[in-house]
């Protein structure tokens, strides 16, 4: 795979989530018939080790195993992947992206180091040497609600002018004011923001989603990013539907539940069906949605988002 450009890194991207046996090993047998069906649904790209993917949880050799996996697939098939090389710690996070060089993936994502917000010098630092690391492969920065230091739209326009290893991000969005702040970052870097917002933020200037819609349906997140591509106005009236759905049934396994963002994520994809075997177990000492939240997902997804599952 060749080097990514902020202008090649576009639409609907799957993450690679972590099936798991019993026992808390990754069944690699079932990882390999998923890398099979997001390339049969022809997503724009694939990446690996987001949040769903649990990156937190894995050893060295389970990384090593997961990407060598998704790298000989993705070349095979002409896929466009990356490799998320993220890790709390920067030393890990700086031995991950050396290790993976040799897989040639299209970009590696990192994210901040995340036991102490790093100053600003320090964001610097460490961007610079993992630019360094990686280079020629570029780098995407993930930039989660959830992290210590929260990047603005200066900050993200000063990385852009000063660290040209850096050609994109994945990060929440923001109202109106933000987006306008960040026009000229959007000229520079590709900016991926939530899936479920896709139509909203293409329209404002974003270019595309490393997406939690396609948990769900992988194939149908691609046909929405498409619909939204040749007939906006259609894709946010699907996006009406999408909202309503998403935040009816999965955002109350986080606000009510108490559970995480990957168990939402993977409680999605258990429910959307388009990998037998896939259940929503996470990682010890996480916890799971339970058979009937996912029963509950399933039921209201077909019911509400039939387009999803033609």
């Amino acid at each position: 795979m060749r080097p990514l450009s902020h202008a090649d890194i576009r639409g609907n991207w799957a993450t690679l989530l972590l099936p798991l046996n019993a026992d808390d090993s990754i069944d690699y047998a079932l990882l390999d018939t998923e890398v099979d069906h997001f390339i049969a649904s022809r997503v724009n790209g694939i990446y690996s080790n987001g949040t769903a993917g649990e990156f937190h949880t894995q050893t060295e050799d389970e990384f090593d195993r997961v990407n060598q996996l998704l790298a000989e697939k993705c070349e095979r098939a002409g896929m466009p992947f990356q490799i998320g090389a993220s890790q709390m710690s920067a030393q890990l996070s700086r031995e991950r992206t050396r290790r993976s060089k040799a897989l040639k993936p299209g970009a590696f994502q990192i994210v901040l180091p995340d036991r102490f917000p790093p100053s600003w010098p320090e964001v610097v630092a460490f961007l610079e040497t993992m630019a360094a690391e990686a280079d020629p492969i570029p780098l995407i920065i993930y930039n989660p609600p959830h992290a210590k230091r929260r990047l603005s739209p200066d900050e993200w326009l000063c990385i852009v002018e000063t660290i040209p290893g850096v050609v994109g991000m994945k990060v929440p969005g923001g109202d109106d004011a933000w987006y306008h702040a960040m026009q000229p970052v959007m000229k520079k870097l590709s900016v991926f923001i939530p899936g479920h917002l896709l139509a909203t933020g293409i329209a404002r200037g974003a270019h595309g989603a490393y997406s939690n819609v396609a948990c769900l349906s992988p194939a149908g997140a691609q046909r929405w990013y498409e619909l939204c591509q040749r007939d906006p106005s259609a894709g946010v009236m699907m996006q009406e539907k999408i909202l309503s759905f998403w935040q009816a049934t999965v955002v109350p396994l986080i606000t009510v539940h108490g559970l995480s963002n990957p168990a939402a994520a993977k409680a999605a994809a258990a429910a959307g069906g388009w990998l037998p075997g896939f259940n929503a177990r996470l990682r010890w000492p996480y916890r799971g949605a339970t058979e009937e939240m996912i029963r509950a997902i399933a039921s209201a997804a077909r019911a509400e988002l039939p387009e999803f599952f033609t």
